[in-house]
């Protein structure tokens, strides 16, 4: 937050994807006292750029034929800090990276402009900010929205509509600005969110942490990182280090040996398969055990043959894991580091976390790629044994200031439509589920009103769902085989896995249903939305489909 190749897809896409849009959108150099957007019409379409009265950079755009409905996009988490090159052994990020403020005014998946530039053919606006901070932005980013809707309005008067959709933390701050300014949205798109609080994800990046550090690499920071530029280096060392221990895990699946850096633990759990705590630590984090290469049910060569089963059973799942937990470690510690800097110490506390609740279901389900209920057993024996895996303790400052900050109430005016991926490592589809629950809980409250209504003779409005929830599933099976070794996929070739891992077509489709739900005020029926979907490719609604919550809102403390 893995097979290198296809980490490097979800945080290059997440972290630091720009706007590329030559001839489309002007760059403007933000100036202290900019109010008025500067503006150019190439061949018909008029692209405008400025910042903010808070200094963020925008950019924002409509073609001669705009149709009134504009497109408000906020992007997701961007570091905050920089990097220097050399310093990330990934291919993308050896040149470094330069904390970048670019506006970027919607999805451009794979570095493509196609949705962007499709969405103006079409007619429609669309516009988006750089935001002045990078990381965490999400209260300042609202804000920043309200401006910049007035902002285009002002500029663009034919406007009738606005559609915010966004990415992640760019989803959650689509939720926050739609339960914070209703009148200001018309339909509302968060895409492979985080939803309810920032908490309830980072106590899933928190436990993959601790759990790395304890039981592969106890050198690893993780937690109370130093301020200042020497924080930035034991950040950015951390995340060498959780690089550095995916080759050797792999290695042990053949091996069995630890890596040397386990230390006592390892020599402690010897016996006992690395790659078994390697799925616990996934599993207790609430990770999903398919990956973009690794499907967690298949084997080579003969189906149901020794061979086939074992790689199925035990090795497919931790080497999804190894892909996903690697992910979710680095996201990890790049939020944490963020996190700890603006609440001012680490609110991370673990210290009555029973990491045995956590995986109450899936220790049956595992139980044989986790090596049985002895090794189980002997696995959270050490975890919770304080001399070699000492919990992590938060500042009370810095926990308290964790509470107060922004989150979703998880209530929905505007007709809203969500898609997950199944898979995402980075941000759980269970957010997804918190704001199916938190929908479904309004409109029982809504039909329950409306018949104390009657049953007084009041009139009534119809009652109506909100919330659109639109699945990116993995295919059934998906991992293919040279012979008896498994084949590494390209970054983002399998759907549903990755983060936000979504193509120019299904961002397409989930916009021409938005734009619908602008225009009459409702979602689409669910037989109505799978038509467009279909079309699209690897998308369906279905209010009977399974997703388990995040860990954080189903947890057990000792």
């Amino acid at each position: 937050m893995m097979k290198n190749s296809s980490r490097k897809k979800g945080l290059i896409r997440s972290f630091f994807s720009l706007v590329l849009i030559a001839g489309t959108v002007t760059a403007v150099a933000p100036t202290a006292a900019q109010a008025t957007p500067v503006c150019q019409t190439v061949a018909f379409v008029t692209s405008c750029g400025g910042v903010t009265s808070d200094g963020a950079q925008y950019a924002m755009t409509a073609a001669a034929n705009f149709n009134g409905t504009v497109f408000l996009y906020s992007h997701g988490y961007r570091p905050w800090v920089n990097i220097e090159a050399g310093k990330i052994p990934t291919t993308s990020l050896r040149g470094g990276y330069t904390v970048n403020n670019a506006p970027q005014p919607g999805p451009i998946p794979g570095g493509s402009t196609a949705v962007i530039q499709s969405l103006v053919a079409q007619g429609y606006g669309v516009m988006g900010s750089g935001f002045l901070r990078q990381g965490w932005n999400a209260e300042s980013a609202v804000k920043t929205n309200v401006e910049l809707i007035g902002l285009f309005k002002k500029t663009f008067p034919k406007t009738t509509k606005v559609v915010a959709w966004g990415e992640s933390l760019g989803g959650f701050i689509t939720q926050a600005l739609h339960e914070a300014h209703p009148d200001l949205v018309d339909a509302v798109v968060p895409l492979c969110t985080v939803a309810g609080s920032i908490e309830a994800s980072m106590k899933s990046g928190g436990d993959a942490l601790w759990l790395l550090k304890t039981f592969f690499d106890n050198t690893i920071v993780g937690h109370s990182y130093k301020s200042g530029d020497e924080g930035r280096q034991q950040a950015i060392a951390d995340i060498q280090k959780i690089f550095a221990l995916a080759p050797q895990i792999q290695a042990s699946l053949v091996t069995g040996a630890w890596p040397a850096t386990s230390g006592a633990v390892g020599k402690a759990l010897a016996s006992i398969p690395p790659r078994s705590a390697l799925l616990l630590t996934g599993l207790a984090a609430g990770l999903p055990p398919q990956s973009n290469s690794f499907d967690g049910t298949t084997g080579p060569g003969i189906r149901d043959s020794a061979d086939y089963s074992r790689f199925a059973i035990a090795a497919s799942p931790a080497l999804a894991m190894l892909e996903n937990v690697i992910e979710a470690g680095v996201l990890g510690v790049l939020v944490t580091h963020d996190l700890e800097s603006q609440l001012g110490g680490a609110y991370f506390d673990n210290t009555a976390t029973d990491y045995g609740a956590l995986i109450t279901e899936e220790r049956v389900i595992f139980n044989l790629g986790l090596s049985g209920e002895d090794a189980i057993g002997a696995m959270l024996q050490v975890l919770g044994t304080a001399a070699v895996a000492p919990r992590w303790k938060a500042d009370p400052t810095a926990a308290a200031n964790m509470k107060k900050m922004l989150t979703h109430k998880g209530v929905f005016t505007k007709p809203t439509i969500s898609l997950h991926g199944v898979a995402d490592p980075a941000v759980s589809v269970g957010n997804m589920q918190w704001l199916i629950e938190r929908a479904e809980e309004q409109y029982r409250k809504d039909v329950a009103d409306n018949v104390r209504k009657v049953l007084k003779g009041e009139s009534t409005d119809r009652a109506s769902r909100k919330l659109l929830a639109v699945i990116n599933p993995t295919p059934d099976e998906y991992t293919t085989f040279s012979g008896p070794l498994p084949v590494t996929k390209a970054p983002g070739s399998t759907t549903g896995t990755g983060h936000c891992n979504f193509t120019a077509a299904q961002y397409l489709a989930i916009a021409q249903l938005a734009a619908t739900a602008a225009d009459t005020g409702r979602i689409p029926s669910a037989a109505a939305a799978n038509r467009v979907l279909r079309k699209a490719g690897n998308m369906f609604v279905d209010r009977n489909y399974f997703i388990p919550l995040q860990k954080f809102y189903g947890s057990v403390e000792e």
